[in-house]
């Protein structure tokens, strides 16, 4: 069994072969899918893909750094609705992201303290998107540490000092196609990491793994990213599935 921990299968990229795509995946093995939110404009089409997938496929909820403007206080208080009327496993993805536009970094630390204070109030992990914002990230977990906070720091780019201090918040760190890149600087010092505290993702449709660096993901390419573990942990195909599905349940609680 083999868990993506962070796909957006709703994504307008696939509506021309969604069906055909999720089927390769669950070929591949790939039978659990966790989707992220963004902000309001996808709902509908994380629910229909609930809707179509529920044996496979668990939303989370939450608003995206990137989606953080003015009007960032109304896209809250649909967070907020959302997870007041439903179950999700999950707040995310949330965070912080200065690659873009830094005019919103306050609004964005606001945004990403009070959902994380939401997600204590309903005992639900964290899936936290950073992105050239580390310092501001560990900041804000800083002051919300405890065993109350926990999850996924996703797409994980960082240091080996940063990774250790991600695991110190009690975050697994989410893989994925980065780690097969050439100059993907974690596969230098990921086996420093113990695989207690690795979760598998895509981040499909972004973020493609080698051999299909720059083209569209899909769930099924995370096999090429068991591939470099295998290699890095010196493990089996099938121990990494199992080990980090394991992590992911830990998680999600799922």
């Amino acid at each position: 069994m083999i868990t993506d921990t962070h796909t957006h299968l709703y994504s307008d990229q696939f509506d021309d072969d969604r069906k055909e795509m999720i089927e390769r995946a669950k070929n591949a093995g790939i039978s659990r899918f966790f989707i992220p939110a963004i902000d309001s404009s996808y709902t509908t089409k994380m629910l229909a893909l609930e809707k179509d997938y529920p044996n496979d496929v668990y939303l989370m909820m939450g608003l995206h750094p990137t989606s953080v403007n003015e009007n960032y206080q109304e896209e809250l208080n649909l967070v907020k609705n959302w997870i007041d009327k439903r179950n999700f496993y999950a707040i995310g993805e949330i965070g912080i992201d200065l690659y873009w536009d830094t005019s919103f970094l306050r609004q964005q630390q606001e945004a990403f303290k009070t959902q994380i204070q939401w997600a204590k109030e309903k005992k639900l992990p964290i899936v936290i998107h950073c992105r050239n914002a580390f310092d501001e990230v560990f900041e804000i977990l800083e002051e919300e540490k405890g065993d109350d906070l926990y999850g996924i720091f996703h797409c994980f780019t960082g240091t080996l000092e940063q990774a250790q201090k991600a695991i110190s918040y009690n975050m697994k760190l989410g893989i994925g196609g980065v780690a097969t890149f050439k100059n993907g600087k974690i596969a230098t010092f990921l086996h420093q990491i113990h695989l207690k505290n690795i979760v598998l993702e895509t981040d499909a449709p972004y973020l493609a793994p080698t051999p299909y660096r720059g083209k569209r993901n899909e769930s099924s390419y995370i096999t090429f990213v068991i591939d470099k573990l295998v290699n890095i942990y010196d493990k089996t195909f099938e121990e990494i599935s199992e080990i980090t599905t394991q992590n992911s349940k830990e998680i999600f609680g799922v």
